[in-house]
């Protein structure tokens, strides 16, 4: 008796399994969730846009309202070297160059190293290809030492770079504005090395053309 009851239960099971699996194969049972294969970049969503009443007051100007003058927004796009040495932003309008003092000078100088030259010669090109007529060439120090110090090493720096660009640009009929602003301004956070180094630098920026860009 016991013998003919398991041999029961078990071709039972063994009914209901195959059944299950035929029910699967003719999609009569849902498959639980796979989420690996769901796809990991979702459609848009089909549903109908929100309707919209067009006599609604609130969506209508005032009497004697009038819309702005359109407006091209001013994008800024930044890109630095892996380093950090040297950043270039530009604008609707302007190019601007920034070079951090490790590249250009020793410490605590104004002289000019061997592998300033050429950094500077590729700004002076892009001047050139712009037509700019006016070059703004300002420096910065960081808060170390006093501030009268970094006012006169910054401005020193910054005529080190504008000989430079005078030269490569000898007949481009260019006028220069140069400053040295010391500790003022700075781009970074002082308080560590990282930050102080950022805010060691010479920026050269310049109006952009349309024939330029």
């Amino acid at each position: 008796m016991t013998l003919t009851l398991t041999r029961t239960r078990r071709t039972a099971v063994r009914a209901a399994g195959v059944a299950v699996t035929g029910a699967l194969a003719l999609g009569l049972l849902a498959a639980p969730n796979a989420l690996a294969d769901e796809n990991p970049y979702p459609s848009a969503s089909a549903a109908p846009p929100v309707k919209i009443d067009p006599n609604d007051p609130d969506l209508k100007l005032p009497e004697g309202g009038t819309l702005a003058a359109a407006k091209v927004l001013d994008i800024k796009s930044v890109v630095e070297d892996l380093e950090g040495n040297e950043r270039r932003e530009d604008t609707n309008t302007d190019i601007k160059f920034a070079l951090q003092a490790e590249v250009l000078f020793g410490k605590d100088s104004a002289k000019l190293s061997s592998a300033a030259n050429s950094r500077i010669a590729a700004i002076a090109a892009e001047i050139k290809k712009q037509d700019a007529k006016k070059v703004r060439v300002f420096g910065f120090t960081d808060n170390l030492g006093s501030s009268a110090h970094g006012d006169v090493l910054s401005k020193q720096r910054a005529e080190a770079v504008h000989t430079v660009l005078a030269k490569e640009l000898a007949s481009a009929g260019i006028t220069y504005e140069i400053r040295g602003y010391g500790e003022q301004y700075p781009i970074a956070d002082n308080t560590t090395e990282e930050g102080r180094k950022k805010n060691r630098r010479v920026e050269v920026s310049f109006q952009r053309t349309a024939s330029g860009s």
